[in-house]
């Protein structure tokens, strides 16, 4: 029996968009499940779905939406932009391409994979800025209905300010109870840019933590679901990732109970400014 719940709350964008708080994230490298995409879309009634070029998984994605029968326009699909496409021309083109592997029309939001270019004998900043004018071209046509960045620090958002365009709607970032970029997360709100939260169960090194499983115990549910609530708390659009259909009904599972402000504090204090998340191959063979 296939049930759809309406109970995932929605945050908005600046521009009046309104993208679920809650979605299925997919990665490269055994990264990706038909079976959990259909799981999260046909049993969860989950409707936001985060994926990349870099992952190699948007064709299959799309074929998994068309497999679902959930019709397009109840869907939020994100995937991003490689650094290797980066520059005014390509990047249009490699959103275009995008598009078509997904076997959609638009999207509903397209973001900057890294701030690093590493484009030989040009600077970052001045590729950076010539993608971001790409950007907001393709969103001034429709062809994105959000655009944003992923793994921008402060000053790589000042620069896009600093331009006078459209400011990002989004910056996705890791974000977990071992990494908390707090001042990132506070500068983001002041600027009504929407922190999204990625690799919340800190790549499973969460789940075993003994404060996380006492209030697993305490709440009666799973570690996962406990880290999933906390970040959801903090107002972080969050994107758990699993392979695995029952991780994702699971993961599925935490709009029903509310963290104290209490065990919020003691998850909060976990932070060590673990990054698991890190760039270690040469972007322009990408």
């Amino acid at each position: 029996m296939v049930t759809v719940p309406s109970s995932c709350p929605t945050v908005p964008l600046s521009n009046g968009r309104n993208i679920p708080i809650l979605g299925l994230g997919t990665s490269h490298v055994g990264g990706y499940s038909h079976e959990a995409v259909l799981c999260a879309l046909q049993e969860c009634g989950m409707r936001h779905i985060d994926t990349a070029k870099r992952y190699g998984c948007e064709e299959a994605l799309g074929k998994a939406v068309v497999d679902s029968g959930v019709p397009r326009e109840e869907l939020w699909l994100t995937t991003k932009l490689w650094p290797g496409d980066y520059g005014y021309q390509s990047t249009k083109q490699a959103c275009r391409d995008s598009c078509a592997r997904l076997g959609v029309d638009y999207l509903d939001l397209y973001l900057m994979h890294w701030p690093d270019c590493m484009v030989p004998g040009v600077s970052s900043r001045e590729v950076r800025a010539e993608t971001w004018r790409a950007l907001e071209e393709l969103y001034d046509e429709g062809l994105c209905r959000a655009i944003g960045v992923s793994n921008f620090l402060i000053h790589h958002l000042d620069e896009l300010k600093d331009r006078g365009g459209i400011v990002p709607h989004v910056n996705q970032v890791e974000f977990h109870p071992f990494q908390q970029p707090l001042e990132l997360v506070e500068y983001c709100r002041k600027e009504s840019i929407i922190f999204e939260g990625y690799c919340p169960l800190a790549k499973g090194q969460a789940l075993t933590h003994p404060s996380i499983m006492e209030l697993a115990q305490k709440y009666g549910h799973s570690a996962s679901q406990i880290c999933i609530r906390w970040s959801i708390q903090n107002g972080v659009v969050t994107i758990p990732k699993s392979t695995k259909p029952e991780r994702v009904h699971e993961n599925c599972q935490v709009f029903g109970f509310k963290l104290t402000a209490e065990d919020m504090d003691r998850i909060s204090d976990l932070h060590t400014n673990q990054k698991l998340i890190h760039l270690t191959y040469p972007i322009w063979k990408g």
